[in-house]
């Protein structure tokens, strides 16, 4: 069984962290599998969506395989795709999400945040007990978090390694919806297969639009959304699509768990 696994499901693709035995911790060998797997995606006509996962219900991905951190740093290629294999690619232009099952810590916790949203199973818990052995979160993790969950939680979790669960992370913003146990990968399908049905154009530059924002004044932000969305304004399937609406057409749309 190869470290990592795709299978194709419609229109997305699920990746999945097979390390079980090792909890899907990280050598050299799975972040180059992993960066294989995003290259295939990115290059794919007809895939939409990558999901993310890990095999197993104890653990999505625990990290680096400190046993063996040595691999993944002298990978090729490692400095400008990081040593996870991914968290240095910045120019996907298509949806991630990461499906959560169990654990979720250091390198694995960053590897969450490079997916553009997270289902967590009740079973997940988040942290960076790295921390305990001076293992720096070099995946990202510093700028993500914040941008995620805010300044105060992100040194919150970097800073004393406190391992939180799932209601924890849905409070602070970490996750975006929390599932019963098992039914992470599930869920991330569902949502998965509504966005492939949305029309592709316009999505792909509202997700650009939000990312390149992030780091600019608002005025300027605003600008950089009117001049990415001229051409959406004039492609044929915002066109339909206002058709479709005055024909009285209405596709549903996913709705998110009830929370008490």
């Amino acid at each position: 069984m190869a470290k990592v696994e795709t299978e194709c499901k419609g229109r997305s693709i699920v990746v999945t962290i097979n390390r079980p035995e090792v909890r899907n911790c990280f050598d050299g060998e799975t972040a180059q599998l992993l960066f294989e797997a995003v290259q295939s995606f990115r290059k794919a006509p007809d895939l939409d969506v990558l999901i993310l996962t890990g095999t197993g219900g104890i653990s999505f991905c625990s990290g680096a395989d400190l046993k063996n951190a040595e691999s993944l740093i002298a990978r090729p290629g490692a400095d400008e795709s990081g040593p996870m294999g991914i968290s240095r690619i910045t120019d996907l232009e298509k949806p991630t999400i990461a499906a959560i099952n169990g654990y979720c810590l250091a390198g694995g916790l960053e590897l969450a945040c490079w997916c553009d949203f997270r289902i967590a199973s009740r079973n997940a818990s988040f942290g960076d007990p790295a921390r305990r052995w001076g293992v720096p979160l070099i995946d990202g993790g510093t700028q993500r978090l914040p941008k995620i969950v805010g300044l105060g939680n992100a040194l919150y979790l970097i800073e004393t390694g406190v391992v939180i669960d799932a209601d924890h992370a849905f409070h602070i913003g970490l996750i975006q919806e929390v599932v019963p146990e098992g039914q992470a990968l599930p869920r991330a399908l569902e949502l998965a297969e509504a966005m492939s049905k949305y029309p592709r154009f316009c999505l792909k530059n509202d997700r650009r639009a939000t990312y390149g924002g992030l780091s600019l004044p608002l005025s300027e932000g605003i600008r950089l959304e009117a001049k990415i969305h001229q051409n959406t304004l004039t492609k044929p399937e915002m066109a339909e699509g206002l058709r479709q609406y005055a024909a009285g057409h209405r596709p549903p749309f996913p709705r998110p768990p009830a929370y008490s």
